[in-house]
């Protein structure tokens, strides 16, 4: 049957019309063999009689490459060039058949979106040597067994294979192999052969491009490999021939020729290394470029190419260049990484920090990864600094917050009136977000607490241990290194986080919610006015690239600690992104109040009131109400009721003691951020404590009680951060422990738990002072003995 006849399925689908080309039949007849007719024709049916060619609206105007990675995602037409080294085995005979397999998944996924994918593709020549090195031993084997009449066969020498010999002996066996894995997900696939001839010749460069329109016209994917079977050898340095011709000497350069040619928004070249390195990766100072602009080869230092392929890491580069310059934007990345192979391509195109990417706009500031270098040498100088002049810099924050009070809030109305003219947050979102004169009075009292504190905070000496004679070892604190703090609608967390950074001699990066743009722009320029006193103005940088939080989360070389402040949802999205980086914080704030027989009314009222009422959307807010069952039906739980002008949730217990209860509540681990609470019944103290173990974050737990036995069982069974007895959840809070601020409350089993303030952003380095001590003196025939004594520590200054 010919290939003209397995189309018809396509051709006369219901409401679709389509006029084939010889080029386009010939295309996907060099694949389709007969034998395979009756496949195609049952995957025509199933496949393209029924999706449509563009299911997405994905087109744009091209001539202009995407300037930010986050543009990525509206990607249409796209090219896959797959490397020699990705394709291949490691030993350089054969396919490397699993990693090709995920390619061709991921490749598959984006063309049913409706994106139109083509593939440049290396293998003929390492499927062909595997093949022809197969051959040629059967050959001899069986001549040697003819000749030479004898039972064991001589070692046999293999030659040295001509690649093109090998090329032609592959071609046909990849693409097969191409066949059956796209035929898993219902899509076809075309192959075409180029050479240089097919760009230089005007007609086959024009029957290229109809052909490969034509074959993405059909929903088909173009698998394109230069003809190794025929091409001739390379010229050397012969890659640029001119701003608008590129020479095809290899699949870098026919990749990046094919992208111009057919208007391709985005080239994706695997290779076997992570992008674009600054000097050849394996090398001490390697660092990986995120985004390549032109004019930067001068700072980047080429290594040798890789282990097969024709190209290396410069022919890449030029090629890259030399697409951008044409209107498509290109990442580099690699494409044989057991961990990222198998999503590379799709995290690509959704905009993730993979690789290098290509771009023509240089931002107007540094780098994130710079921002990061900046933050970590100015928190050294900041931690080398006298105490007195860290205190002296965040007395001068304090002050510039009132003095500069009408700039600050003049910005503040700005991102107010934005977010309620967009309409994008909720009212708890929006208080959060508001700024007025007491809270920026209530900024400064809580800076200068921080600064009268900070005296010795870092370098204090906590412990001191006389090791042997003249052999004396101490534990002192130093900053953790570089905090990552992200938060949501708060502005007033900018300068109290950037105070404790600055007490604590850590380098800090900032990244705030867009809703808050203006408020943190000016509270950032305050608060490197202030650091500039004393020289350390790059110590707190504040993130204004359009980097996303999970890209973040992995510059695990430039981040120490990650502390996330907003939504239950932010922490969780930041704790799972977060490679190699600790997290400090908490996911939900569910915070209990339980209520004993021996409570006293007027305090019931008063604090429950305060813990639910006064700051709903606070993550020490009381959001489940635990009440013994001797007080239902009482006066007090009558109080209790009318008090709470909230809308109420009935746990399980309490609704079973119900006529008529309030909806029952969906689950016992509910943040509700609101004025609404759970309310459920414990028969005791003990019950009380399982309840809030089974379903509490660890947060902020409270007894309300007259019984000083009953609330000590609580106070010392209750495992979390913040346990009270008969006090509002709400001093759960940096300000009013006297901490100054906090960088949040951490909920987690780490050295810091609850208010996080100065001492929870540091960590300690042993300093051991000797003279000519060496291990062996202290041996079972040594002269020397341990002593491990403790010494008293300095007088501690606690004014």
């Amino acid at each position: 049957m010919s290939c003209q006849a397995a189309l018809n399925p396509l051709v006369r689908s219901p409401g679709w019309c389509f006029v084939l080309s010889p080029h386009a039949i010939a295309a996907v007849s060099r694949f389709y063999l007969p034998h395979h007719t009756q496949s195609l024709r049952n995957e025509s049916i199933r496949c393209w009689s029924n999706i449509p060619f563009i299911t997405m609206p994905l087109s744009r105007a091209h001539g202009k490459s995407f300037a930010h990675r986050s543009e990525l995602k509206h990607a249409k037409r796209i090219v896959v060039k797959l490397g020699s080294a990705v394709v291949t085995r490691g030993d350089e005979c054969g396919l490397a058949l699993g990693r090709l397999a995920s390619i061709v998944e991921q490749v598959s996924m984006l063309q049913n979106q409706g994106r139109e994918m083509m593939i440049v593709t290396s293998g003929a020549v390492a499927f062909g040597k595997q093949r022809l090195r197969h051959e040629i031993l059967l050959s001899q084997s069986v001549r040697q067994a003819l000749h030479s009449g004898q039972s064991q066969l001589k070692d046999m020498a293999i030659p040295v294979l001509e690649a093109r010999a090998c090329a032609a002996a592959g071609q046909s066996g990849l693409m097969a192999l191409y066949e059956a894995m796209f035929t898993q997900y219902s899509i076809c696939a075309a192959q075409i052969l180029v050479t240089n001839l097919d760009f230089h010749d005007e007609q086959k460069r024009r029957n290229l491009n109809g052909t490969l329109h034509e074959l993405l016209r059909m929903n088909i994917v173009p698998i394109i490999n230069t003809n190794d079977a025929v091409v001739p050898p390379p010229e050397p340095n012969s890659d640029l021939q001119g701003v608008n011709v590129i020479s095809v000497k290899d699949n870098d350069s026919l990749a990046a020729r094919l992208a111009v040619e057919m208007k391709t928004d985005l080239l994706i070249v695997l290779s076997d290394v992570e992008g674009l390195f600054d000097s050849p990766p394996g090398s001490d100072d390697a660092k990986l470029i995120d985004i390549f602009y032109p004019g930067d080869q001068q700072s980047v230092t080429f290594g040798t190419k890789s282990r097969v392929g024709m190209g290396g890491m410069e022919a890449k580069v030029k090629a890259a260049l030399w697409a951008l310059q044409g209107g498509t934007s290109v990442v580099i990345a690699n494409g044989t990484h057991p961990k990222i192979s198998g999503h590379v391509i799709t995290d690509i195109v959704e905009g993730k920090k993979v690789g290098t990417f290509f771009s023509e706009v240089k931002p107007a500031g540094p780098t994130v990864e710079q921002q990061g270098e900046m933050s970590r040498a100015g928190g050294r100088t900041l931690a080398a600094l006298q105490p007195e002049q860290r205190a002296e810099i965040i007395y001068r924050l304090a002050d510039l917050l009132t003095d500069q009070r009408e700039e600050i809030l003049l910005a503040n109305k700005k991102d107010l009136e934005e977010a309620e003219n967009k309409g994008r947050l909720a009212l708890p979102l929006l208080k959060r977000l508001s700024l007025s004169t007491s809270k920026l009075n209530s900024l400064a009292i809580g800076l200068r607490q921080i600064a009268a504190s900070s005296q010795d905070s870092v370098g204090r000496i906590i412990r001191r241990t006389r090791i042997a004679k003249d052999l004396e070892l101490e534990q002192v604190t130093v900053p953790i290194g570089v905090l990552l703090v992200i938060f949501e609608s708060r502005p007033d967390c900018l300068p109290q986080v950037s105070a404790l950074a600055i007490a604590s001699g850590n380098g800090l990066l900032l990244k705030g919610g867009k809703e808050a743009a203006y408020s943190n722009q000016i509270l950032h320029h305050l608060t490197q006015e202030a650091l500039s006193i004393h020289g350390v103005k790059d110590a707190v940088q504040l993130v204004n690239t359009r980097e996303e939080v999970e890209d973040l989360c992995r510059l695990d070389k430039l981040i120490d600690l990650i502390i996330p402040r907003g939504s239950s949802q932010l922490v969780r999205n930041i704790q799972k992104a977060a490679k190699g980086i600790p997290v400090m914080g908490h996911s939900e704030g569910i915070c209990h109040v339980y209520v004993d027989t021996d409570a006293s009314v007027e305090k019931v009222t008063r604090i429950i009131r305060d813990s639910k009422c006064e700051y709903p959307a606070a993550c020490n807010a009381l959001e489940t109400l635990l009440i013994h069952r001797d007080l239902l039906r009482t006066p007090l739980f009558d109080q209790i009721i009318d008090m709470l002008r909230v809308k109420i949730h009935a746990g399980p217990k309490f609704a079973s003691y119900l006529t008529f209860s309030p909806s029952e509540v969906k689950s016992l681990r509910t943040e509700y951020g609101d004025l609404e609470c759970c309310i459920e019944v414990v028969d005791s103290v003990q019950e009380a404590v399982e309840h809030i173990h089974k379903y509490g974050s660890s947060h902020t737990d409270v007894i309300i009680t007259e019984n000083e036995k009953t609330a000590e069982f609580f106070l010392q069974h209750v495992d979390s951060a913040c346990v009270f007895w008969n006090a509002s959840t709400r001093f759960s809070d940096g300000y009013r422990f006297g901490l100054g601020a906090e960088v949040g409350i951490s909920t987690s089993r780490i050295h810091a738990r609850g208010p996080v303030g100065i001492e929870g952003l540091l960590t300690t380095k042993w300093l051991l002072r000797g003279d000519n001590h060496v291990v062996s003196d202290f041996s079972e025939h040594g002269s020397m003995k341990y002593l491990h004594e403790n010494l008293p520590l300095p007088h501690r200054n606690t004014s």
